[in-house]
């Protein structure tokens, strides 16, 4: 365990680097999540949603999707009234023709930005050591703090565990 937090702290701090170097993204974010006009098809429709095969697992992460992106909806399997105006939502916020069913072009659309959203989520969450709940030892109960936040602290709180220091 102690060896998988220190490889994650260690790529932690590369990718940090690697923004760090990039620089400010002159991109407009709402470019990045319309859909692209060559690619967008007349209409989705039932027939389009059915040819993609959407199972109920599927169905459901599809859902989980949605929601993960902000467009909350029951997470249940069966695109209801309720799904169908959410995805009517999604694709008037994209871009996309407003039917409610998803084509195998906007399916994809989606998938790609829902793992988007959830790398820039992974990314952009900074806690630290001192955001783990307390563990308890032995002793007098008294809790002794040591350290900031930040990657300072989250590297020497992982290089601490590896040596059985807190």
């Amino acid at each position: 365990m102690r060896v998988f937090i220190l490889a994650l702290s260690i790529l932690a701090v590369l990718v940090s680097a690697n923004a760090a170097k990039a620089g400010l993204s002159t991109t407009d974010r709402d470019q990045l999540a319309s859909a692209d006009p060559a690619t967008v098809a007349p209409e989705a429709t039932q027939q389009t949603e059915d040819q993609i095969g959407l199972d109920k697992a599927k169905r459901r992460d599809v859902q989980r999707m949605l929601t993960g992106l902000g467009f909350d909806t029951k997470v249940n399997g069966r695109f209801d009234k309720s799904t169908r105006a959410v995805i009517t939502r999604w694709q008037a916020a994209r871009g996309y023709p407003k039917t409610g069913f998803l084509d195998t072009l906007q399916h994809q659309a989606l998938l790609t930005e829902s793992v988007t959203a959830a790398q820039a989520s992974f990314s952009s969450s900074d806690q630290s050591v001192d955001d783990r709940p307390a563990r308890h030892h032995g002793g007098s109960g008294a809790r002794h703090h040591r350290g900031g936040g930040g990657p300072g602290g989250l590297i020497g709180g992982v290089v601490g565990g590896l040596f059985g220091r807190r």
